[in-house]
């Protein structure tokens, strides 16, 4: 494999650690999915029916904008996207960025963290979104991040 980004979305800090684990341990590019609009721990409380995070997940077609741009995908042939698991899937300001650059040609590889949901649906999820991107097989990384990533991408 050619040159890889990791891009990831970390609501908590839990994600980012797994993401720069990955980095450090790869020597691949690391890019942070940050919101324009910082969550706040009331935005994030799954609880609220009200809260930020639950309106969006309840409107597909929500996508929070993004506080910048990445760099060039076309440096890049395999995009490790990392996301904490929300409701199941990713989180769409994770569909944000996905929709934002074109990623045709390029390996994408899912990587999630979470506290009880598993990996399966939300790899189903993005296949199902975006069947024209090339998706592997992705994992949840709540621990042996860089071991995980150093198998999948050969290093």
């Amino acid at each position: 494999m050619g040159k890889t980004l990791i891009a990831y979305f970390s609501a908590s800090g839990v994600t980012a650690r797994a993401a720069k684990e990955m980095a450090e341990a790869t020597g691949a590019d690391l890019y942070e999915i940050r919101p324009a609009q910082p969550y706040t721990a009331a935005d994030l409380n799954w609880r609220d029916k009200q809260s930020r995070s639950t309106l969006e997940m309840n409107d597909p077609a929500s996508r929070p904008a993004m506080a910048e741009q990445a760099a060039d995908m076309g440096r890049y042939d395999t995009v490790l996207v990392g996301f904490p698991i929300w409701w199941g899937v990713e989180p769409r300001i994770v569909d944000t960025f996905l929709e934002r650059y074109d990623f045709t040609g390029k390996t994408m590889i899912p990587f999630a963290t979470s506290g009880g949901s598993g990996m399966p649906y939300a790899q189903q999820h993005l296949q199902s979104q975006y069947p024209a991107l090339s998706w592997r097989e992705g994992s949840l990384v709540n621990r042996g991040a860089a071991e995980w990533a150093r198998g999948v991408l050969g290093k």
